[in-house]
């Protein structure tokens, strides 16, 4: 299929980048982005040429998040409807290597974006975070779980109840990125490490891959129970004024309904 929110290229031998390509909207992560970052690791899974995938966005923002206007007027039924929920799981279920190069904003949905991947090489300018709070939300495509494991419950906890920014340098020493470059060398370094892995065994990558993995996502009973909670929100007042305040881009008041 063509593509309009996605560009794909081989950065080198058996390496496949796909850029979030959507400049004008701060790469937010609408449900066609999301469709066809599936259909392109679908077929990138299917591809024995592609051995590493990049994941990377633009040179101020990676993805500030999920596009929050989608949400508008969405019910509880809706959210139990919503096909976001499978994409993500489809995209969390390809089975080989993801290196994120990220500058700029990393944010939300964009964040957990992130969190799918296997490595994190971020330039200094990157900035890390789950502001939904700040709309009467919740992180909810594993942001709630993946960051507490990444960098800890208080740490996690701060991040989350407050909405505030990590900064590159935090992210790296906290452990949610893989490697701190300057700003510039992001994209090269995430070619270098990709050419790496892509010259290793695919069978033996595949399998290391599925170990640390197992690991990373253990808590099953955790991912359920953060969906359950993101679609109880959509039944509260306070989330639709938040998404309402966030369109309107005035500052939401919340009363606790």
């Amino acid at each position: 299929m063509s593509f309009q929110d996605i560009l794909l290229e081989s950065p080198s031998e058996h390496v496949l980048r796909i850029t979030l390509n959507r400049p004008d909207a701060r790469n937010a992560l609408r449900r066609q982005l999301l469709e066809e970052l599936t259909y392109a690791l679908h077929d990138a899974d299917a591809d024995d040429a592609v051995r590493c995938v990049i994941l990377t966005g633009g040179e101020k923002v990676f993805a500030a998040g999920s596009d929050i206007k989608e949400f508008a007027g969405k019910t509880k039924l809706d959210m139990q409807t919503d096909p976001r929920q499978e994409l993500w799981k489809s995209i969390r279920a390809f089975s080989k290597p993801m290196v994120a190069a990220v500058n700029g904003y990393c944010l939300g949905g964009g964040n957990e974006l992130v969190m799918l991947c296997d490595i994190v090489v971020a330039g200094e300018d990157a900035k890390f975070g789950q502001p939904e709070i700040k709309l009467g939300l919740i992180p909810g495509a594993g942001g709630t779980q993946r960051l507490t494991a990444a960098i800890g419950k208080a740490r996690a906890m701060k991040c989350i109840l407050s909405g505030e920014f990590i900064s590159a340098e935090d992210a790296f020493n906290w452990g949610l990125v893989s490697e701190l470059v300057d700003t510039d060398k992001a994209q090269d370094r995430a070619v270098e490490i990709a050419t790496t892995i892509a010259s290793m065994s695919p069978i033996a990558v595949k399998y290391a891959l599925q170990a640390v993995r197992t690991a990373a996502d253990s808590n099953e009973a955790g991912f359920k129970l953060e969906r359950e909670l993101l679609v109880d929100l959509f039944e509260t007042e306070d989330l639709h004024e938040g998404i309402s305040a966030f369109i309107e881009k005035r500052k939401p008041e919340f009363q606790g309904r």
